[in-house]
């Protein structure tokens, strides 16, 4: 199993450790993320997906074969049309799924929506995530969800995006500066994450504007980044790009400033 997945849902999302947890006789056998309905669902790992349609329980069910060995179970996917509890959708790709079945797919690329299908129908909407290390057990996921990596955000691909990133600087050199990540807000979703604690590397083009907060809280333009030291608060605006799954996932040296703000 990875020491870091991505977290499977995207957005506001509430959790506990529910693992264990009486269901109707058995012990629940992964988290219930509680979520919008619809939330995009990603994939924890790289892996291969399989479809399953036939559990009245389940309702629209997706495995996640990872390429670790680690099975993901998504379960109560999406099966409405409308944003109403109207069932007159079907476990199929558009509604349920975003992939096609058996579809080989990257870490944190979008697979299904979130929803209330089978035994959770009319319920809060909700993902039901199980974890099974080598494809044996089911394992409690909250360890691995405490960890894992949120995408800062989710959109088509090629459509427009920037982020808001705040945080503290880990290092600084003139092309490049690594930001340990508290909070991103995405445009245009509008998307807030905070409390992310992520280090993430981004490049500084000559085109970036510096600037310094003083402590009576003026702004100044300053030379470059370099003079940033670590520890120092920071504020990073990113240039605006087309959408990609990198830039989601907020890989190293995909992002890259337009503004820079230290103090």
């Amino acid at each position: 199993m990875p020491d870091h997945i991505v977290f499977p849902v995207v957005g506001k999302v509430q959790y506990i450790d529910d693992f264990g947890a009486p269901r109707g006789g058995s012990p629940h056998q992964g988290n219930d993320l509680m979520a919008a309905k619809k939330s995009p669902a990603v994939a924890a790992e790289a892996g291969k997906v399989k479809y399953w349609t036939t559990s009245s329980s389940a309702g629209c069910m997706l495995y996640l074969y990872g390429e670790s060995g680690t099975t993901y179970l998504y379960i109560h996917l999406n099966n409405d049309v409308t944003m109403k509890n109207d069932n007159r959708g079907k476990c199929v790709r558009g509604t349920a799924y975003t992939v096609k079945n058996g579809a080989k797919v990257a870490a944190g690329q979008q697979i299904g929506y979130v929803g209330d299908s089978g035994d959770a129908n009319g319920g809060a909407s909700h993902l039901h995530f199980e974890v099974h290390p080598g494809g044996g057990k089911a394992v409690s996921p909250y360890p691995y969800l405490q960890k894992a990596y949120k995408l800062l955000f989710t959109a088509k691909a090629g459509s427009p995006f920037a982020l808001t990133l705040t945080g503290t600087v880990v290092s600084a050199a003139i092309d490049r500066i690594v930001v340990n990540i508290s909070t991103s807000q995405a445009w245009p979703s509008g998307l807030t994450l905070t409390k992310l604690n992520r280090t993430i590397a981004l490049t500084v083009p000559e085109s970036t504007t510096v600037q310094s907060l003083s402590p009576t809280g003026g702004l100044r333009t300053v030379a470059n980044v370099t003079l940033a030291a670590k520890g120092d608060k920071i504020v990073v605006w990113t240039t605006p790009a087309p959408t990609t799954l990198k830039a989601e996932r907020g890989d190293d040296d995909v992002l890259s400033s337009a503004l820079i703000q230290l103090g």
